[in-house]
């Protein structure tokens, strides 16, 4: 029987490093002008985050299977549970920091170039990513929350029915974290794939000139950008798919350990919503409100009224070419 259940598990590591490891593979033997460009900086970073987990979560796991003891010790089960909070969250992460980087390349461009989005600027942006997450995900181990054998006794992870304040504070800033992460990637996902929708069909209704025809090809050819938005869609896909059960799981314990707090706290807030809302301060509030927006209204709109803007953005985000036609 442990030789058949431990099947699965091995299974499972040996497929996780391959596929991470060809993926890293080619992800390095593309060409330059892909390995310079921020995208494939972060999915090589994707590929690098899943492997080192898959790497360092799956022999405990494996070991557990052999020796059902090797989780009992508890600095054990704290690690694994680290392993679990740390890569999943740092998934979540990547994918959403993936999103809104083709977000910015496609329906921002001028911002996407003034700060110099590149291979440096994502791999800033990872290292800022991995080094926040190991620190928000060793608070468990220094104290702010317990670390616990799961009822199938085949891997740890953080008690969230315990019910001191500390351990429910992070659990659901965890969850809270995760499921911002998760909402953020499906609205940048949506947004890039309406953008592209749009843009694709204005060129279309362009007028037919001599000069205009290479553009429009490019436009609707562009392979390397149609490629970037399906990778971008279908790892967002498996990524969400795989997290969002945990995550749910985790806010949904949460909320129902605490339905009596949460309750609770209600007479709490509702005297301060009369308190900050009452006439007074609500005149206050509109009056500044209106100021600002009288403000701004009487500065000199800054659009461009007889011209209309195709942004192209061609293999790199860097490679974006605006088309004026009066």
């Amino acid at each position: 029987d442990t030789v058949k259940s431990i099947n699965l598990p091995i299974f499972m590591f040996a497929g996780g490093a391959v596929g991470n490891l060809i993926a890293i593979i080619v992800l390095s033997v593309s060409r330059q002008q892909r390995k310079s460009s921020a995208f494939y900086t972060l999915v090589c970073g994707l590929a690098v985050t899943d492997l080192l987990g898959t790497c360092l979560a799956s022999p405990i796991t494996i070991a557990n299977y052999l020796n059902p003891n090797v989780l009992l010790d508890q600095h054990v089960c704290e690690f694994q549970s680290f392993l679990l909070l740390f890569f999943g969250l740092t998934g979540l992460s990547i994918i959403c920091t993936m999103a809104a980087e083709r977000y910015l390349a496609i329906c921002c461009p001028y911002t996407y170039q003034r700060w110099g989005v590149d291979r440096r600027f994502a791999q800033k942006l990872l290292l800022f990513i991995y080094i926040s997450h190991i620190f928000f995900c060793c608070l468990p181990m220094m104290g702010m929350a317990n670390s616990k054998l799961q009822p199938s006794e085949t891997w740890c992870f953080i008690d969230w029915r315990k019910h001191d304040p500390v351990s429910t504070t992070y659990s659901v800033l965890y969850s809270v974290v995760s499921l911002l992460l998760i909402l953020g990637t499906i609205l940048l996902n949506l947004a890039v794939c309406g953008a592209l929708l749009m843009m694709r069909q204005r060129v279309v209704q362009l007028p037919v000139t001599r000069g205009s025809v290479r553009e429009r090809w490019r436009a609707l050819s562009s392979a390397a950008e149609t490629q970037m938005i399906a990778v971008l869609v279908m790892t967002s896909v498996v990524v969400l798919a795989c997290s969002a059960p945990l995550v749910a799981t985790t806010a949904c314990e949460i909320t129902r350990n605490y339905l009596n707090l949460i309750a609770s706290v209600n007479p709490i807030l509702d005297p301060w919503i009369y308190i900050l809302l009452r006439k007074s301060l609500f005149r206050r509030f509109l009056g500044l409100s209106r100021r600002g927006s009288s403000s701004r209204s009487s500065s000199p709109p800054l659009t461009l009224k007889h011209f209309r803007f195709v942004n192209v953005h061609i293999s790199s985000g860097r490679n974006c070419k605006d088309i004026a036609v009066k």
